[in-house]
């Protein structure tokens, strides 16, 4: 049997947690998801030892720290540093992509507004990972 996909997902509007949770499921039932509400919770999750996902989903716009500063602190950390992270955001800009992307994001996925979409997303997402199209 093999062991089931670990998400973080650091998110602070509980509705797109739960369109999040619909999209992962849907794509994979056995993906283990955990959720909190801002970058500080994702680190003490990710740093007190509770944790030690397989891929790591910032929004960008969080309360008490937003994704990319969240992203900097785990890729100062060895035991985190490996770890895939994705920032997404309902923002599009190039700006916002090229500032994931240069602080250690595999990728930047912009919200879909249907969750179809985003289940499409997610599989080209986790395709792409086991092929190594993306990769840190």
């Amino acid at each position: 049997m093999n062991t089931p996909i670990r998400c973080l997902i650091a998110e602070d509007d509980v509705d797109d947690q739960e369109i999040f949770s619909i999209a992962i499921k849907e794509l994979d039932d056995s993906y283990d998801c955990t959720y909190t509400l801002n970058g500080i919770d994702a680190l003490d999750r990710l740093t007190n030892g509770m944790l030690l996902p397989d891929y790591i989903f910032l929004d960008l716009n969080m309360p008490r720290m937003n994704g990319i500063q969240c992203l900097e602190e785990i890729k100062k950390i060895p035991h985190l540093s490996h770890i895939p992270v994705v920032i997404y955001s309902t923002s599009s800009g190039q700006s916002f992509i090229d500032e994931a992307l240069l602080h250690g994001a595999v990728t930047f996925i912009t919200k879909p507004s249907r969750i179809s979409d985003l289940v499409t997303i997610l599989k080209d997402f986790f395709a792409n990972q086991i092929s190594g199209k993306f990769s840190n």
